[in-house]
């Protein structure tokens, strides 16, 4: 019976041969259908008599071996004449890979088996699949990048899912590579998975510089919603690596790769036991180039955002902290009319970037721009002054009840982000008896030549216990000079 089968579906393979050349479907589709329809044959009437006659031998999977060594035949014959007509290599390849999933999910097929992949693997084959694989993919990064919602979301009106705002070309870029790892996942030689994978390390790296050059057009709108979109991109994508850098596939390919390069002496002791260790991945390479793209544009919206408030906060610079009114002789403290500008212009900037970036990356955002206002406030404006004992408690007004609740929405003590401003108001807020109490701590403690030693518990406790902890001695004996109400002095 399978001598019959086998010459009857060889001769109808053969007879085939010019059509399937260009349609595999048709020929690969039907071994399918043979297969499922005489899977109960095969189980019921076949497998009872080999088990009877004692033959350790599973006759529905030896059915679908013999057809798919046909299969093998064929592909053999067929391949060369597609390996310089990419196009139909790729559909080639494509009924090739949807043939052997059925095969094997549905069918139970086993690895150990010959396989079609097998014939994709080898050398010329694979080489120009390789090839047809990178020219494709080129292509459709070409038409993400030119398409007109390349910059958009396609979540952008579902808030839940949205959360990351990825743009339409970095999903659509990841989608690809994911489809490239579905395809060659089931290659049967890891050297041959390590090319593939190399392909998509080099398609990441194309698709950085075309970010970046996207980029640096639209570097004068560093605020701009492109711009932004671009962020966004590249957090995601290095997001999405650092996730498949876990997965048991890339794992296997790092140990893969980590016996090719031992072999070759390709990397240093170092690198190689960080392989090892998995304290580095595949996508290292990749994610720190990404990453330092990611801080590169940060730095820059920080920056001219830094720059709109130190413009805003001219006037606050100049204001006259020695001469205000205490605050007994107000009714009720209000908020410097000079600081309103500066402000206005960090709440309109927190506002505009927190719709445009996603979360991660606004945190990244206002903590870099916070710490940058925290030393401007603290070097420019107080460090600049004379503090009468309305002026500081004006400053502490300014600060605790308008800068800081700016940030209150992002995290639940905004304050301690600044430590400079938050504990230069503090000693600068003393009364008259603890300044002096304090000034004669350190004072003492410097003339003991303490101030250089580490472990100096009398003036550490004393700015501890008032909640200084971030400012050096020397910068609090500044501060304390800085106060006009010491008794009988005029500072």
């Amino acid at each position: 019976m399978y001598l019959v089968l086998g010459i009857t579906l060889r001769c109808r393979l053969t007879a085939s041969k010019r059509r399937a050349t260009n349609k595999p479907e048709w020929y690969l589709t039907q071994v399918l259908m043979w297969i499922g329809n005489h899977t109960k044959f095969l189980d019921e009437k076949i497998q009872p008599i080999l088990d009877k006659a004692g033959y350790s031998v599973n006759a529905r999977l030896e059915f679908s071996r013999a057809l798919v060594m046909l299969i093998l035949e064929k592909l053999a014959t067929d391949i060369p004449c597609l390996l310089y007509d990419d196009n139909l290599l790729c559909h080639l390849v494509d009924e090739v890979l949807l043939f052997e999933r059925e095969l094997y999910t549905v069918h139970g097929y086993l690895s150990t088996f010959p396989s079609c992949m097998h014939i994709l693997s080898e050398e010329t084959c694979f080489q120009r699949w390789l090839t047809v694989e990178r020219k494709f993919a080129l292509q459709k990064m070409d038409s993400m990048l030119s398409s007109e919602t390349a910059w958009i979301s396609q979540y952008k009106d579902i808030s839940d899912v949205d959360e990351m705002k990825v743009p339409g070309c970095a999903e659509t870029f990841m989608t690809l590579l994911f489809v490239i790892t579905d395809r060659y996942k089931n290659l049967p030689t890891a050297s041959r998975k390590l090319q593939f994978l190399e392909l998509q390390k080099d398609l990441v790296d194309d698709f950085r510089i075309r970010l970046t050059q996207v980029m640096k057009e639209e570097t004068r709108a560093s605020l701009g919603f492109r711009y932004c979109a671009i962020l966004n991109a590249v957090n995601y994508i290095a997001t999405v690596l650092s996730d498949w850098a876990d997965n048991v596939f890339f794992l296997q390919l790092q140990q893969a790769a980590l016996e090719v390069c031992a072999d070759s002496n390709a990397l240093s002791k170092l690198q190689l036991g960080q392989l090892a260790s998995m304290e580095s991945s595949v996508f290292d390479d990749m994610i720190n180039l990404l990453e330092r793209l990611k801080h590169d544009m940060l730095t820059r919206q920080v920056d001219h955002v830094f720059r709109e408030v130190k413009d805003a906060a001219r006037l606050y610079r100049k204001e006259r902290w020695l001469s205000l009114p205490s605050q007994a002789e107000q009714a009720v403290m209000s908020l410097s009319s000079t600081a309103c500008p500066m402000l206005l212009t960090l709440r309109d900037r927190l506002l505009q970037l927190e719709q445009q970036l996603c979360h991660s990356l606004f945190k990244i955002f206002w903590q870099m721009l916070v710490e940058k206002v925290d030393m401007f406030i603290y070097q420019e404006i107080i460090l600049a002054n004379y503090f009468n004992e309305g002026g500081a408690a004006q400053l502490q007004f300014d600060m605790s009840r308008n800068l800081f609740p700016l940030f209150s929405h992002y995290c639940k003590r905004p304050e301690n982000y600044f430590k400079h401003i938050k504990e230069a108001c503090i000693i600068l807020n003393l009364n008259i008896g603890s300044a002096l109490l304090l000034k004669d701590v350190l004072e003492s403690a410097s003339e003991n030549g303490t101030i250089l030693n580490p472990n100096q518990p009398s003036a550490t406790a004393a700015l501890n216990e008032l909640g200084v902890y971030k400012l050096a001695q020397q910068d609090v004996e500044i501060l304390l000079n800085l106060k006009t109400n010491w008794p009988n002095t005029g500072k």
